[in-house]
């Protein structure tokens, strides 16, 4: 076998610049969301004003529903022409037959 190294097809880089994860489009938004979320009591929802929003209501909601689903969380969604709404979906965890 020969010792002669095969020259690279891609640059390098240290690994500790590589980034850490996928900051997607939305985070800014959903972030807000959630912390609201976490801080409202029950029987509260959050109105975000629509004209605020750098995406359409569809694409936030859908980035909401990935997120809340990848922590377990249960919200619900409503609009009108000038709000999303989102609350937390309460779970009745008495009622388990």
């Amino acid at each position: 076998m020969s010792d002669k190294k095969m020259p690279m097809n891609f640059k390098t880089m240290a690994q500790l610049d590589v980034p850490k994860g996928r900051e997607g489009k939305h985070k800014e938004i959903i972030t807000q969301i959630l912390s609201d979320l976490d801080q409202m009591k029950a029987g509260s929802a959050i109105r975000v004003p629509l004209k605020e929003l750098a995406e359409s209501k569809e694409r936030v909601r859908s980035a909401l529903n990935r997120a809340t689903r990848k922590d377990g969380r249960n919200v619900a969604t409503a609009s009108d022409s000038n709000y999303l709404y989102v609350w937390n979906v309460q779970t009745d965890k008495t009622n388990t037959a």
